[in-house]
């Protein structure tokens, strides 16, 4: 019982062609021209082998067969928008390998009693509209509908996602909307987006939760002076403070957990010029890991720092969070005895990147599937997973998908 290796290289290059860079890579923002092409191959494929094709108010895109019995829907799926200038796997992957596991069991004609639908989500990236999983959140209640409707292109000033909405022709009805009533489980297959499974020769991750995370912004205030005639002694320098207050986090955060991961990614000096003493500096801390005790340990390196650095005041605010999420126990199990039935390489793992599935799971049994990411490399165009990786997953996926069947 196995997915077609050939059919899965046919949808990768087919679908890697909507907003190629022709580097490698795709930009395909969330309901742009090359997005909404990419929707159009979807539905016909789909309706190609008898799916029924419906969206909802948000233009998440449901393909469905029916099953046997009268019974909630087991969803599988993920995402086609990209970030600028990104890969073909992250995200899209999930819509494939969804797509693959339904034309097998069309095609074979295995049985199955519930429906099974393919689900792609609107605006995952974030990289056109503000924020990242906008549509599954407004679903979930995370994020208030009319707010996400008001958020504005970054590439055309002043067009807003309901603008964008309105424009696409896939805007369809609440009522179309995945529920708790409508759904048995949902699977999420995507590319794992780090090395871990391929530096450890694994064919599978068993996805058990997304890791929590912490988000801080650090200011240290000095005073600005010319470059040439403040001595040293006299000088409050923002910048040296900040990179003090860095070196002093780093070491610290070290000292935690192994499993631990923290980013200063954005800095800011003001007023940014060769020949004045900053006197204000703004850096970012990110810092994520699946135990909350950890989280709150990073919490206490935070809350622990002086207020005076290097004769400038620091200050810091938390700029957002979110808790660890852990999938539904069972259905983790089930892909971890997919993956043994095939005979695949495997290990459970925990997620760092946010997923839509995260959200899923407050309202829906959900869990994930990771394939490898060659060199750990997403977000970027040389991106890449092996077909032959891609048809594991989608194996196991099927597989899964067939025993939530027998189970539900």
């Amino acid at each position: 019982m196995t997915c077609s290796l050939e059919r899965m290289e046919d949808k990768i290059k087919t679908f890697s062609k909507f907003g190629d860079t022709g580097k490698g890579g795709i930009t395909r923002f969330s309901l742009s021209e090359e997005a909404l092409a990419a929707r159009g191959e979807f539905v016909k494929r789909m309706k190609g082998i008898g799916a029924t094709v419906a969206t909802d108010d948000m233009a998440n895109l449901y393909a469905t067969v029916p099953g046997s019995e009268d019974l909630p829907a087991i969803y599988s799926g993920s995402h086609m928008d990209s970030v600028r200038q990104g890969g073909n796997y992250d995200g899209i992957l999930g819509v494939l390998t969804a797509m693959e596991a339904l034309e097998t069991i069309v095609k074979e004609k295995l049985p199955h009693r519930h429906p099974i639908t393919v689900v792609v989500w609107t605006n995952e990236e974030g990289a056109r509209f503000e924020p990242a999983m906008m549509s599954s959140g407004v679903i979930c209640g995370k994020f208030d509908k009319a707010e996400m409707l008001a958020s504005v292109a970054k590439d055309i000033p002043g067009y807003t996602f309901g603008e964008a909405l309105e424009a696409s022709g896939y805007k369809g009805e609440e009522k179309n909307r995945i529920s708790p009533e409508k759904c048995a489980a949902l699977v999420e297959l995507h590319i794992e987006q780090g090395p871990v499974l391929e530096a450890e020769h694994m064919d599978i991750g068993i996805v058990e939760g997304v890791c929590g995370m912490i988000n801080y912004e650090f200011t240290l205030s000095g005073q600005a002076g010319h470059a040439g005639t403040t001595p040293m002694p006299y000088r409050r320098d923002a910048l040296y403070a900040a990179a003090k207050t860095i070196q002093y986090l780093h070491d610290e955060l070290d000292k935690l957990d192994k499993k631990l991961v923290y980013t200063t990614g954005k800095i800011s000096c003001h007023p940014n010029i060769h020949t004045i003493i900053p006197d204000e500096v703004r850096f970012t801390l990110d810092a994520r890991h699946q135990d909350p005790e950890v989280i709150k340990q990073v919490l206490s390196v935070i809350e622990n720092l002086p207020t005076v650095v290097e004769k400038c005041e620091l200050t810091y605010a938390r700029a957002w969070s979110r808790n660890t999420v852990t999938f539904t126990p069972e259905l983790v199990e089930l892909v971890e005895k997919s993956a043994k039935e095939y005979g695949y390489s495997s290990r459970r793992i925990y997620s760092g990147p946010g997923h839509d599935a995260q959200f899923m799971i407050d309202m829906v049994p959900a869990t994930m599937i990771f394939v490898p990411s060659v060199g750990g490399h997403s977000h970027c165009e040389i991106e890449y997973t092996p077909v032959e990786n891609c048809h594991m997953g989608a194996n196991v996926l099927l597989r899964t998908l067939l025993y939530i069947d027998e189970t539900k």
